[in-house]
């Protein structure tokens, strides 16, 4: 691509930003700890669900070792309305490898921050963006959906890998951090006018259907246990009433994942130690 091109490319989106830029908590920080909170919360879920528990959730777990040391329960509580709750634990569980290894200080290095739990390649390289302002290749969904719009018109299949060399060339190098966010904002305008714009994109998937799905059933569990204690398996049955097998299946894989303990005839939520 032509200096040229890179140019006005970068000129309607910044262009864009001055007039459309949205404003939130987690861009108002450079802090690590407050970003890494940030990205967790905002994989697979809308900005205006992360805004009603971001600052709460920081308010409570001011920094990595408040995280490390809260009971699960208190974090998972704290947690509740986001979704996909094995975030809050792969969550906590990052906090006490920060803590451990680290001293307390989050890595910049996104090769590093890749080997921690629930951080892929797309989430280390934001939080290098976000936190550290480093000039990362970072690609998510509105990103992406920017590069569809202008590089990739009527195309379909795209691959990410196709994209990312884009990314490159474009990436203001200086200011990783307010191109980055450009980026986004101007990929939530470009969905009003073609909200199926990502189905150009080869790793699109459309998401499955919550209602009556394990990832439902587990919820459930996690919020009785939540509201009443350490419950019996016979009441956790009897409260969500599915099928036996599938009703075990679901706990085992629970247990595995380590959001549950069991003991004798009870299940309780992991503490923090059974965690570390």
């Amino acid at each position: 691509m032509r200096a040229g091109e890179i140019k006005k490319f970068q000129n309607a989106i910044l262009g864009s930003y001055t007039k459309h830029k949205r404003d939130f908590p987690w861009r108002n920080t450079s802090n690590p700890y407050a970003i890494l909170v940030s990205e967790f919360m905002l994989q697979q879920t809308q900005t205006s669900r992360v805004l009603t528990k971001y600052e709460p959730f920081i308010r409570a777990f001011p920094n990595f070792y408040a995280l490390a040391s809260a009971p699960f329960s208190h974090v998972l509580s704290h947690w509740q309305g986001l979704g996909y709750n094995r975030r809050a634990l792969m969550l906590q569980k990052t906090a006490h490898i920060v803590m451990r290894e680290f001293g307390g200080v989050l890595p910049s290095d996104s090769a590093l921050l890749g080997t921690l739990p629930g951080i892929g390649n797309a989430t280390a390289a934001a939080i290098c963006a976000f936190a550290f302002n480093m000039p990362a290749v970072c690609i998510e969904t509105n990103i992406r959906a920017v590069f569809l719009h202008f590089f990739f018109a009527k195309k379909e299949k795209v691959r990410d890998g196709q994209i990312l060399p884009l990314i490159q060339q474009t990436l203001d190098t200086k200011n990783p951090r307010t191109w980055y966010y450009a980026l986004m904002d101007y990929g939530v305008l470009l969905k009003k006018d073609y909200p199926r714009i990502n189905l150009q994109s080869a790793h699109y998937h459309k998401q499955s259907a919550f209602k009556n799905s394990n990832r439902q059933a587990r919820g459930q569990i996690l919020k009785l246990l939540l509201k009443n204690g350490p419950s019996t398996l016979s009441f956790l049955y009897k409260a969500l009433n599915i099928n036996p097998s599938r009703f075990k299946h679901i706990l085992c894989d629970m247990q595995k994942d380590g959001f549950l303990v069991r003991k004798g005839r009870h299940i309780h939520l992991a503490s923090t130690k059974t965690m570390c």
